[in-house]
């Protein structure tokens, strides 16, 4: 037989109200996240103002080939156009591999074992980050291994709940985000400030250390952890019913919809990054600030944002009036969208030549923090608790592949910040989120319908 979830067991809930394993998941996604953002942020400039010099370029196992196999789907590259392709290919592929470590937690390893298996091969990928030539292998490690960790983890998450605890999923699940964002937010800072100090290299090495960090966080606390719900050898499991593939179905639209909104988040990293870079003034008390740490914005309003944000749902709860899952996740869309909107006006200053406040920044990281954790904690939390339990891990990977599409086509869509004005630009990933939004108001009704038929009522 195959293994049950923790909650079929009462846990020990002396975490906030929730159970134990929830801390130790959270931290080890503190650590895990502080190494792949406080890299991420390093990244985009690390290639344009290093990796790819003349000088430098040359000495990279592979990169040769793997710039002329790109242009062939692209056309010629500028150093810059090249490395925002690379960064887009990068933080999506990251969100393309979880669906493929789903199934191998599904079928095969069971969560806690694939999860263990993803967290030593990004230690190796963000240490070998240290070293030029194994750029692309680097890059390559980190990818497979953050397939195979993230959506399980989730999973695991999802499984410390019982399946009418809707409510409790959905706040652990924000619990579990900030938690994440802690480490979204100390990355960016400490391994900017490293990397301008002393080299890029010690900027990526703290990283490394800090996954080393997560790994043992998770192996610390296995006890607390969920068991594997995995087929096991011999086992004979019931096919998915009409009704699971009706659901399945619908979960991937709702993966689809999370394509645009995704891929205009991911703009703030890239053309966010760039304009920052090119027209916001940036002193601070006689120190620049380093355009990679404005990268930690968002782990900062990820963080902050979520005690006001809970405390508002709950006050909506009180009087009936909190929205549902779905519509939550519409109104993220809509404030992604408005994230974007109000870059117009610094775009406008800068195609004039102008600079502008620090204030840009932090209005564009806040908005798109503020959408984002109305729709990325309760697409987890929706997808943990209706998704058909043989494959759940597997859906929960496919709910991160719409992130890497999303993330894919803003590597694509960088290439308009030099071909078109940056006004235009912003207008255009704002009808994109705008897009999705519409699209999601109009799917509410049904698939709520659809929804409230499986392990708990999804809400309008």
């Amino acid at each position: 037989m195959a293994s049950t979830p923790a909650h079929a067991s009462a846990p020990d809930r002396s975490f906030f109200g929730h159970p134990r394993g929830l801390a130790w998941l959270a931290f080890t996604e503190t650590w895990e996240r502080f190494s792949f953002y406080g890299m991420s942020g390093l990244l985009l400039l690390y290639m344009i103002q290093h990796l790819f010099t003349p000088e430098v370029m040359g000495g990279v196992l592979g990169l040769g080939q793997f710039r002329m196999l790109l242009e062939r789907v692209t056309g010629p590259l500028s150093d810059q156009a090249f490395a925002g392709q690379v960064y887009g290919l990068y933080s999506g592929l990251v969100y393309f591999t979880p669906v493929f470590g789903g199934v191998l937690a599904d079928r095969w390893l069971g969560q806690r074992r694939t999860v263990l298996l993803g967290a030593a091969m990004m230690c190796v990928g963000h240490l070998l980050m240290a070293s030029t030539a194994a750029f692309l292998a680097a890059l390559l490690l980190l990818v497979v291994g953050s397939g195979l960790l993230k959506g399980n983890i989730s999973v695991q998450v999802g499984h410390l709940y019982g399946a009418h605890e809707e409510g409790p999923r959905t706040r652990g699940f924000a619990i579990f985000s900030a938690a994440i964002n802690v480490g979204g937010l100390l990355g960016p800072v400490v391994c900017a400030v490293l990397a301008q100090a002393w080299g890029w290299h010690v900027g990526f090495a703290a990283a490394g250390v800090m996954m080393l960090v997560a790994m043992a966080i998770y192996v610390a606390g296995r006890r607390h952890l969920p068991p594997d719900v995995r087929r096991v050898r011999g086992e004979v499991r019931a096919p998915l019913t009409a009704q699971d593939w009706r659901i399945v179905a619908a979960l991937v639209l709702v993966a689809l919809l999370a394509v645009l909104p995704a891929a205009v988040y991911n703009q703030a990293f890239i053309a966010g990054l760039l304009m920052i870079e090119e027209s916001v003034r940036r002193d601070l008390f006689g120190w620049t600030v380093p355009t990679s740490a404005f990268n930690a914005l968002d782990g900062f309003f990820c963080v902050a944002l979520v005690p006001p944000l809970v405390m508002l749902w709950r006050w909506q709860a009180r009087r009936g009036r909190e929205p549902g899952e779905l519509a939550k996740i519409a109104i993220g869309y809509l404030l992604t969208a408005v994230a974007a909107l109000l870059m117009l006006w610094p775009a406008a200053r800068g195609d004039a030549g102008n600079s502008v406040s620090m204030l840009w920044p932090l209005l564009l990281f806040g908005f798109n923090a503020l959408g984002f954790l109305y729709y990325w904690p309760t697409l987890l939390a929706l997808y943990s608790r209706v998704a058909p339990a043989a494959i759940n891990s597997t859906m929960m990977g496919v709910l991160f592949f719409s992130t890497f599409i999303g993330n894919v086509l803003s590597g694509a869509l960088a290439g308009g910040w030099e071909t078109m004005s940056h006004v235009r630009f912003f207008w255009v990933q704002a009808l994109l989120a705008l897009g999705s939004f519409v699209l999601a108001l109009l799917t509410v009704r049904p698939l709520r319908r659809l929804f409230a038929s499986s392990k708990g009522v999804a809400g309008d």
